[in-house]
């Protein structure tokens, strides 16, 4: 059963994160619409637009607005927006002036810069997603995307007067649709706008009748209310934003079709068939065509960052628009930043860098990311980039600071650095290494169960880039799971590659998979061998893939058949009510497959509400099934903006001394020698057991337990939880302090004991919605006696009877047998709870 205090300790952290003023965009579920459709910072180019005369490009890149002749190698900025930070630039026609958009929190305004006397204005007003703004031909009126009509994607069109804007108009319908979608909203969106040469009619981007992605391309009248009519149809991402040819024949866009990479393709502008312009595996986004008709500027990730890629119609290979020389607005300097090892060797670390009023700077190279949160729950936001050791980078004269941070085990450091215009001051920092010792000389090795290396970011990662991402988390083992993103696989190629060759002796990148299903819940399948089992995935209506089969069960026989272990993903936001009320879940297929002997592991601290999950562990555990813990960030590790760094949440598990294998790792997870974490670090025993371990009772008594724990934040609550229940409250604990405690606990019948800390409140430096850290259970085994909780056991009951009734009503199934053997399935995990009442 749920423990009064614990019930208490999750109310708390549901109080702290009370969702306060609405969001600007009202979409089912806060991710990718962020990461994939909205501007993103990066410290290279992002977006892009052409001169009138083709001589030249203004374009997005760091946060602001820079201007650069195609034949030079030298930029000048032109704007510098404060705390905001522009993107998305169009040219006007006449040359004169740039309409982009400024972000700030989680707004984005439309703004005019004009060009001879560099003065900025806003456009826009009112905190909403205003973003994609594009000038009509004849420069009297721009064309946009807002959420500023009942917080959904829809286009908008006003005149350009005076430098201001007259009154929106807009021009798409509020349609919802009837259609099953799951990442995207139930009403129909409308976005990557452009206009035809002649300024009548309007194409963009739209998902009106499609349940998967982001839509195909649709044409309109460019008044309010016209009857759209689709032109072609193709799944992109988010990702279409197509261009039209001067002369109004062809649209270039960015596609993934039948690839596992975005690149340039052709389109008759009346529809038809598109054919590929580039060729690569990496990503080429953004394009805009010249308007001499020359040329097709795009945005390339070729070389792991963002660059501005020149491409000649017709002509050779495309060119990189270096940027050697930047003119900066303001007076600048230089910052060398040394970040060492305590023994004067350069040491990867996480790195945020900002000037007095905020603004995040990085080198020039670096991948900017973003670690994204509810802006309106929590009190801080954080832009960082992985540091290799030694870095040069320019940055506003004047007091710059600097946070560094790496891993677990060494206090956050934070420095302030004078910085003077037109020279280079020098940081020097000692990260030195710091072990976690946990007092019973055990070695413990740390992993993220799950990452993905690519997973359609803006960069493009490599497993040798994803090792450096690692050190600089003072993380040991990256789980890079394999999985589809929509109809590709962006990392398919390491299939069956196992640990990567990029591994050293101390840093392994293991390659397995994540098996996608949004019906029975993502399976994280680790040391898989001979390759990823495919379709990866089930359970996607209108598909082929539509059908409920394979289930989770059959995914993880084939996965244990190829060496692998099997473990429940990201599972629950809130605990789930099936007595009360019951739903569908983000794990619905956990406790048949824990029941049926399926699962190695659960992801306890991962991309889910910590406690949410431990609840519904407890209540498992509870019943006698043996679940190890473990922690998963699920980072997509190329993309500009997300949850958290990889290593954000890990688990640590203790391995023998020397040489660091996959193997021996994967086996110490399974038998659940594992401590999961976001932050604080534990050891526990009881009786002599630590976790993984079982202690042999012959009658009733207490025993005695010991503890120790490290933690770069303050705990507010440190807790020894026996059978659900909290036995032992140790009392808050300090940041920077290791603690021992000791004591006994009262063992009355079989079951089991862990170690937990936690603190409801949000810190900067641990970059998730508040701190948690678990020990797996010790077994505790009384004569013998099993386990037993007949009230958890009728609360999985009545999980399984509701998730019964809803499969029996899906129609979606390839034969009538294969739906029989799916249910049979369920109703043999539901009779071994109806045997544990």
């Amino acid at each position: 059963m749920l423990p009064r205090l614990a019930a208490l300790i999750i109310c708390a952290a549901s109080a702290a994160r009370a969702a306060p003023v609405a969001p600007p965009l009202d979409l089912p579920h806060p991710y990718y619409y962020r990461e994939l459709y909205l501007p993103q910072l990066t410290s290279g180019p992002s977006s892009l637009a052409w001169s009138p005369d083709s001589s030249e490009l203004v374009y997005a890149m760091g946060g602001t607005l820079w201007r650069q002749r195609i034949d030079a190698d030298s930029a000048q900025q032109l704007t510098d927006g404060g705390a905001g930070y522009d993107y998305q630039p169009d040219w006007s026609p006449d040359g004169r002036s740039v309409v982009f958009v400024r972000g700030q929190g989680d707004s984005y305004e439309l703004w005019l810069l004009d060009l001879a006397s560099g003065g900025t204005a806003p456009l826009t007003h009112g905190g909403a997603v205003n973003v994609e703004p594009r000038f009509s031909p004849d420069g009297q009126r721009i064309l946009y995307v807002s959420s500023a009509y009942q917080r959904h994607l829809h286009l908008f069109v006003a005149e350009l007067r005076n430098g201001r804007l007259g009154e929106s108009r807009r021009l798409t319908g509020e349609t919802r649709s009837p259609l099953p979608r799951y990442y995207y909203s139930a009403f129909d969106h409308e976005i990557n706008p452009l206009w035809s040469r002649d300024g009548e009619s309007i194409l963009y981007v739209s998902n009106r009748g499609r349940i998967h992605g982001t839509g195909g391309l649709w044409r309109a009248a460019a008044q309010p209310g016209a009857t759209p009519s689709e032109l072609y149809y193709e799944e992109t991402n988010w990702a279409m934003r197509p261009d039209a040819a001067p002369d109004g024949q062809r649209l270039v866009y960015s596609s993934y079709l039948g690839r596992n990479t975005r690149q340039l393709w052709l389109l008759p502008s009346g529809g038809g068939q598109p054919f590929p312009l580039t060729y690569g595996e990496w990503d080429e986004s953004n394009p805009r065509w010249s308007p001499d008709g020359r040329w097709i500027a795009s945005i390339s990730n070729r070389d792991g960052d963002t660059q501005l890629q020149l491409l000649e119609i017709p002509g050779a290979h495309p060119r990189v628009l270096a940027v050697a020389v930047r003119h900066y607005l303001r007076p600048m300097g230089r910052l060398h930043l040394r970040i060492e090892d305590g023994r004067g060797t350069p040491t990867p670390a996480r790195v945020s860098v900002a000037d007095a009023g905020g603004r995040a700077y990085a080198p020039a190279r670096a991948w900017m990311h973003h670690a994204e949160f509810d802006r309106n729950e929590e009190p801080f936001e954080a832009r960082y980039f992985h540091s290799t050791g030694d870095e040069l980078l320019e940055v506003p004269a004047g007091r710059i600071e600097v946070t560094l941070m790496k891993g677990f085990t060494r206090i956050p450091q934070q420095r302030s650095v004078q910085v003077r215009a037109g020279e280079t001051s020098e940081l020097r920092a000692e990260l030195a290494p710091r072990p976690w010792r946990d007092g019973l000389q055990r070695h413990w090795a740390s992993a993220d169960v799950h990452v993905h290396m690519n997973y359609g970011g803006h960069y493009r990662n490599t497993p040798a880039h994803l090792r450096v991402q690692a050190e600089a988390e003072d993380l040991d083992i990256v789980h890079n799971l394999i999985v589809n993103k929509e109809q590709r696989i962006p990392d398919i190629a390491y299939s069956g590659v196992g640990v990567d060759p990029s591994s050293t002796a101390t840093h392994l990148i293991v390659h397995g998979q994540e098996f996608h299903t949004s019906y029975w819940g993502h399976l994280g399948l680790l040391g898989l061998q001979e390759g990823v089992l495919l379709p990866g995935y089930a359970g996607y209506p209108n598909t082929a893939a539509a059908s409920l089969a394979p289930t989770n069960a059959d995914v993880a026989d084939l996965a244990h058949a190829h060496g692998a272990l099997v473990g429940y993903v990201h599972p629950f936001e809130e605990p789930p009510e099936p007595l009360t009320r019951p739903r569908h879940t983000d794990a619905d297929e956990l406790p048949v497959d824990v029941a049926l002997g399926k699962v190695d592991y659960l992801e306890v601290v991962a991309f889910s509400d910590h406690q949410a999950t431990a609840a519904v562990w407890y209540r498992l555990l509870n019943l006698g099934f043996r679940l190890p813990a473990a922690g998963g960030t699920d980072a997509m590790a190329d993309y500009a903006t997300l949850r958290g760094p990889v290593g954000l949440n890990r688990v640590y598990a203790s391995v023998p001394d020397g040489a660091l294998t996959s193997a021996d790792w994967l086996a110490s997870l399974r038998a659940g020698r594992t401590f999961a974490t976001n932050g604080p670090l534990l050891a526990f025993t009881l009786g002599g057991e630590g976790p993984g371990g079982t202690l042999e009772l012959a009658a009733p008594q207490a025993r005695p337990f010991r503890a120790r724990l490290y933690s770069i934040v303050p705990l507010q609550t440190v807790q020894v939880v026996c059978n659900g229940e909290v036995v032992q409250e140790l009392g808050p604990a300090p940041a920077d302090r290791e603690r021992d405690f000791s004591g006994s606990v009262a063992l009355p019948h079989s079951g089991w004991c862990l170690l937990r800390a936690l603190n409801t409140q949000p810190q900067p430096a641990v970059l998730d919605n508040y701190v948690y850290a678990t020990t797996s259970p010790v077994y505790v085994r009384v004569g013998a006696e099993g386990p037993r909780s007949p009230e958890d056991a009728r609360y999985f009951l009545a999980w399984i009877s509701h998730l019964a009734e809803v499969t029996a009503a899906y129609p979606d199934w390839n034969s009538a047998a294969e739906k029989q053997a799916v249910l049979s399935e369920l109703e043999r995990a539901r009779q071994i709870y109806a045997r544990l009442q």
